[in-house]
């Protein structure tokens, strides 16, 4: 079907120079050169009023476009930028606005001088501003420029290339701030990005599109990129924002944004988990998933004909192969054809959707997920309840006669509920509400990018263009409150697609739309580490991939991967995803994974409370772990689980082949028993479809569930019968490993200390638990272990020969030879 682009984007090309000298025809940038005034204002916050010609009597005042800005610090390690051109239109622009959090607590201090001026956050981060040119150096705790503003780098722009009825000369005008780029240094996140992990040398415009998993367009657009120069950028805006990453200056990111002004945060680290922890509280943390999203996830497929026998078939296959379930989605046709969304099971299939759920619920112990989205079918008897209260929304008054914006785009006759209307948003959350009280648990709210810009007013009647991007985090925001007022605190969980800055709050956040192949399966890796990059502590895909039908090879390799991720989810598009659909060994494959994962679940889950805590999210790039390795920092093929965890999944099929690198360092192989003795290299190996390099980090030390753990459920108590995991500790090392006790509340209620010191082993529980629990010693086969303090009893050896002991002490001492 053809539609007007203007619909839903917006025409322009934010590359406006052909080159260092020549502005493509049209176009016409004034460029803050000089400095003409500094201030102090409200003590700790500096006034820069530039010239875009250079001042050198007071002729020169006249006919003379000038620049403002603001320079701040919002909290420690940050320095808030603020510039505009025309202040009455800036800060009339209606463009809605993120709720950047700021400390009360952080003070800056301003000197001026005659050459210079400095401000200086708490963290160590400072600008150092320079009066003529006007150059902005903002530099690091250790005194290095991190990044800057140097001769023409921050400018308003007129393009008359494009029309905007809004401006009074009707073109489109345009905030610039382009920051220069040092020798070496890479480039992160920007949202859920399937190309390239290294952002240099590409475009990237935040804009929300339903393109897939295999472009440039995505889901999920961030304004906020991380450097391995120790410093983040988070461009505060909702509008249309255009990064050239080191693409149209080679030497600078150059961005774009609408309007006649522009607000960016420079956020000093130096590590990524630092900067990633001062963005978050920004930005706002995310909230905790409850304890069941970690387990497995299965929805049969997209056009599925649901009935209580069908729904039921599924569970009882997977419970007849003891593979562990915990979630059932049901996918878009749990209501009828044409009435999405109603809010209502088709009557044919599900005469007593209560019962059925309940039944549901108690004979295969699952909790239901079931799909919506904010559209609202022409067909849908919610349709003309909607429009009536302007509760979607509408063209502009001389548009239509303002009725209610219609599309037959997805939903024949859709109208789109506008969540900008207070009473839209209570209206909505009625019909979810209503959905809860039969006994669902959880929405997947699908879609929410196909917001359109062009002659529609909302009721708030903030600037369309800004609200496109927006929109989906008052979308989720909407849903994600609905389930947490009505199911508790850390008991609420969405499924979500499409996001913007600050949609981290309202987890969890699954790639979209992928297809069944090796490369989908390594595309979607490289925007899930993208993401988590930019903020968003957990992440999901389409287990098997979305479109197409899966091969076997590609399937069970999936298994594996979607297994150690944070969110784990079987789902297709026409055909299902249950593994007796491919061959014997998937069943086998899923088995093993998805125990495998829910025996981690004390360790998971510590990482869950700990992104929730801090915003280190807990699938990470090898970047976060190893910083300062320039080879770990650019890897896009593997990731870590935790901190201690480095999984490498195998994009391979029957071969097995799979390349992956190893950090300096002695790495076990959780599923091999083997040890990598790595200088720092990239090493081949072979896994059969059971297997994976699953590795863990030198000097590490996690909980996982005992020996004698069933492992079928992810919600148990992890605290009693634990397993404490040692590998390769070093002389004088410490480390102290937190065990969540209460799955609900999401609390560390329990310790567990490991020391090594003068040749002695000492592990030390505290707090909550109860015994016994179980030490495990990897890559123990060949040691001698000898009990020096505390009572406890050596068991059978596991499979790969690790001495494994039983104790009831608190404090248990032991040596190693």
């Amino acid at each position: 079907m053809e539609r007007d682009a203007n619909d839903r984007h917006t025409a322009s090309d934010t590359r406006f120079s052909r080159g260092m000298w020549e502005l493509k025809n049209g176009v016409n940038i004034k460029w803050a050169i000089d400095n003409f005034k500094t201030e102090v204002i409200d003590s700790n916050k500096l006034y820069l009023l530039s010239a875009s010609s250079k001042i050198r009597s007071r002729g020169d005042t006249l006919n003379n476009v000038t620049i403002t800005s603001k320079i701040h610090s919002p909290s420690d390690g940050v320095i808030g930028f603020e510039s505009y051109h025309h202040k009455s239109k800036y800060i009339n622009s209606k463009e809605p606005r993120f709720g950047v959090h700021t400390s009360k607590s952080n003070g800056a201090k301003v000197s001026i001088e005659e050459s210079q001026t400095r401000i200086v956050a708490e963290g160590d981060i400072e600008a150092k501003v320079l009066n003529d040119p006007l150059s902005v150096e903002f530099i690091g705790k250790d005194g290095n420029l991190l990044t800057k503003l140097g001769y023409k780098s921050l400018g308003w722009i007129e393009d008359s290339r494009y029309s905007n009825s809004s401006n009074s000369h009707g073109c489109s005008t345009y905030m610039t701030a382009q920051l220069h780029l040092s020798v070496g240094e890479k480039l992160f996140g920007l949202g859920e990005r399937f190309g390239p992990f290294v952002k240099n040398g590409q475009r990237v415009e935040c804009w929300n599109e339903d393109g897939g998993t295999s472009s440039e367009w995505t889901y999920k657009n961030i304004p906020f990129y991380l450097s391995t120069r120790g410093y983040g950028v988070f461009v505060d805006s909702s509008s249309d924002v255009v990064f050239e990453l080191q693409s149209e200056r080679t030497t600078r990111v150059n961005i774009t944004v609408p309007g006649e002004g522009i607000r960016f945060y420079i956020i000093h680290g130096p590590d990524p988990k630092s900067i990633l922890q001062r963005y978050t509280a920004l930005t706002g943390r995310p909230a905790l998933p409850p304890a069941w999203t970690f387990g497995l996830w299965l929805t049969t497929s997209f056009t599925t004909n649901y009935d209580i026998s069908t729904v039921s078939f599924f569970l009882q296959g997977m419970k007849d192969r003891e593979i562990p379930l915990t979630t059932f989605h049901f996918d878009c046709f749990w209501m009828k054809g044409f009435q999405w969304c109603d809010f209502e099971f088709d009557p044919e299939y599900f005469p007593d959707a209560k019962k059925m759920l309940k039944e549901l619920k108690s004979k295969f112990n699952v909790k239901i997920c079931v799909w919506i989205n904010s559209y609202i079918g022409q067909e849908s008897k919610l349709f003309q309840e909607a429009d009536e209260n302007k509760y979607l929304i509408r063209y502009k008054q001389n548009i239509n006669n303002g009725a209610s914006y219609q599309t037959d785009l997805w939903q024949a006759g859709m109208g789109i509920v506008d969540f900008t209307n207070p009473e839209a948003v209570k209206w909505f959350q009625s019909k979810l509400e209503g959905l809860i009280d039969l006994g669902v648990d959880s929405f997947k709210t699908d879609f929410g990018e196909r917001i359109p810009i062009k002659d529609v007013v909302y009721h708030s009647h903030e600037d369309p263009v800004a609200m496109h991007n927006y929109y989906a985090l008052l979308y989720n925001k909407a849903v994600f409150e609905v389930l947490e007022k009505k199911l508790g605190k850390n008991n609420a969980c969405v499924f979500a697609r499409s996001t913007a800055v600050g949609g981290q709050q309202y987890p969890v956040h699954w790639g979209g739309d992928c297809e069944s192949t090796f490369e989908a399966m390594a595309e979607s890796l490289r925007g899930g580490l993208s993401l988590t990059l930019s903020g968003y502590g957990f992440w999901s895909h389409d287990i098997g991939g979305f479109e197409g039908d899966p091969d076997p090879e590609v399937y069970k390799r999936w298994c594996a991967f979607g297994l150690l991720s944070s969110h784990s989810r079987l789902h297709g598009s026409n055909s299902y995803r249950v593994p007796w659909n491919f061959d014997e060994e998937a069943s086998i494959v899923l088995r093993k994974f998805t125990k495998l994962k829910i025996s981690l679940m004390p360790y998971i889950y510590q990482h869950a409370i700990e992104a929730h805590a801090t915003g280190v999210p807990v699938m990470r790039a090898s970047l976060l772990e190893f910083p300062g390795d320039a080879t770990a920092a650019v890897v896009d093929t593997q990731f870590f689980l935790g901190d201690s965890l480095l999984v490498a999944p195998v994009f391979t099929g029957e071969s097995g082949i799979v390349s992956f690198y190893a950090p300096k360092g002695k790495w076990y192989g959780l599923l091999d028993g083997k040890v990598r003795d790595s200088n720092g290299q990239w090493l081949d190996e072979v896994h059969d479809f059971k297997s994976l390099p699953l590795l863990v980090r030198q000097n590490s030390t996690f909980i996982t569930s005992g020996p004698f753990a069933k492992n079928d459920n992810p919600v148990y108590a992890w605290n009693e019968g634990f397993m404490v995991n040692i590998h390769d500790v070093a002389s004088k090392w410490k480390k102290v490993s937190e065990i969540p006790s209460s799955v609900t509340a999401g609390k560390l209620d329990a310790k567990v200390h490991v020391e090594k010191a003068d040749g002695t082993l000492r592990v030390k529980t505290s707090g909550k638990y109860k015994a016994p629990y179980f030490v495990r010693i990897l890559n123990s086969k060949d040691s001698s272990i000898s009990i020096i303090d505390g009572k406890a009893e050596q068991l059978e050896d596991d499979e790969f020969g690790n001495r494994v002991f039983e104790t009831y002490s608190d404090s248990l001492a032991m040596t190693l030879a």
